[in-house]
């Protein structure tokens, strides 16, 4: 047997309206006063309000952060961290998206040590203990709440990433009552983001195991049944906690068998146009796919049929084709050059694209610049 090891976020409840359990669960992790980590757009919806009356019930006072802005800058993340230390929190709490969820990590984690910021980025590189940790993602694709993975952008608009066990949450709420409201763009961008994170874990290079693969799968054939239902018809709860289960269940797989090129290749297209994440991963998705094939057209095939049934002969190929037009059909821009790229702008990707080292080398086929740069010149 290949030896491995596999770790996740050790609590979960997956439950419609079980937000407003929050309380509850941070009240038995010791919690007095926490940090409430969100962005205003979710406040105004109203899809915290569940999460604060539960905290409320069981006497735990609440700072709250929500500023969070898409791509987390790293000025922010000590801006919040500062606040939330001046306010005494003991705990922190997060309902968001990914980007919250990832600020919520990182302000557990620099709250409990004094090691700067600047050191931990890259690989367990993290000291300390961070403080309790409960999360309710309001999307469907970063599975950030099942992850000890935090992306962070930079100064000069470079994602970097922080990976260590400490950034498991203590707990995770999969609650599809928080998801309705997406628009159907964002259903799809994140949908499909959590779709690579499924393919990316099964084709892995180093890490890939019989736990993860099975995650994987399972996440593709939730996900890919439910992905359409859940852009048509936005309030259909089965679809939208289909798609939760399933970015959950990709979270956990490529957080034990890390992501690759598509991820490598979608970060500058953040950090510099910030287009959002799951966005950016479609945009390149196919033609990483196809650069790939020579060395992983078996385990597409092994897998396309599970998100792709209706798919024959070569199906490896067929899926990559349907992914070419899948984020179109659900109402996505799939070229970069309506989002502002240009010809001019793909060397400073290429070059920014082979930074992520920690990606790249679970890649199934070696990524160079040149053919980094060629995929961004498909996709523009």
């Amino acid at each position: 047997m290949t030896s491995f090891s596999f770790a996740t976020t050790p609590s979960l409840l997956v439950e419609q309206g079980g937000t407003a359990k929050i309380g509850e669960i941070a009240a038995g992790l010791g919690c007095r006063r926490v940090a409430f980590v969100t962005d205003a757009n979710l406040v105004a919806l109203g899809h915290t309000e569940a999460a604060r009356r539960s905290l409320a019930t069981v006497g735990i006072d609440v700072w709250l952060f929500d500023r969070v802005a898409p791509d987390p800058p790293e000025a922010m993340v000590l801006d919040a961290v500062a606040g939330a230390r001046a306010a005494g929190v003991d705990g922190v709490v997060s309902v968001g998206g990914g980007s919250c969820l990832d600020t919520a990590k990182m302000v557990a984690v620099l709250l409990g040590t004094d090691q700067p910021i600047g050191e931990m980025y890259g690989v367990g590189l993290v000291r300390g203990e961070r403080l309790p940790l409960v999360v309710a993602p309001t999307t469907a694709g970063t599975g950030s709440e099942v992850t000890s993975i935090s992306i962070l952008t930079l100064a000069r608009a470079e994602k970097m990433g922080v990976v260590a066990p400490q950034l498991f949450p203590d707990a995770a709420i999969l609650d599809a009552d928080l998801t309705v409201t997406l628009p159907a763009a964002v259903t799809a961008a994140t949908g499909i983001d959590a779709m690579v994170h499924a393919i990316e874990a099964y084709t892995s290079k180093i890490k890939k195991n019989p736990v993860s693969d099975c995650l994987a799968r399972e996440a593709l054939r939730l996900l890919g049944g439910a992905i359409r239902r859940a852009c048509e018809a936005p309030e259909d709860r089965a679809a939208r906690g289909d798609m939760l289960l399933g970015s959950m269940l990709a979270g956990k797989a490529f957080a034990n068998a890390p992501c690759a090129a598509v991820h490598a290749l979608a970060y500058p297209l953040g950090g510099i146009f910030h287009i959002p994440h799951g966005h950016s991963n479609a945009l390149v998705l196919p033609y990483v796919l196809d650069y790939n094939m020579g060395e992983a057209a078996g385990l597409y095939a092994e897998i396309a049929p599970i998100v792709f049934p209706d798919l024959t002969g070569d199906v490896a190929a067929g899926m990559i084709e349907r992914f070419r037009t899948l984020g179109g059909e659900l109402g996505m821009e799939d070229r970069m050059g309506p989002l502002g790229v240009t010809p001019d702008d793909i060397p400073r990707m290429a070059r920014d694209a082979m930074k992520q080292t920690r990606l790249l080398v679970n890649n199934p086929r070696e990524m160079t610049e040149q053919a980094a740069a060629a995929i961004y010149t498909q996709a523009l």
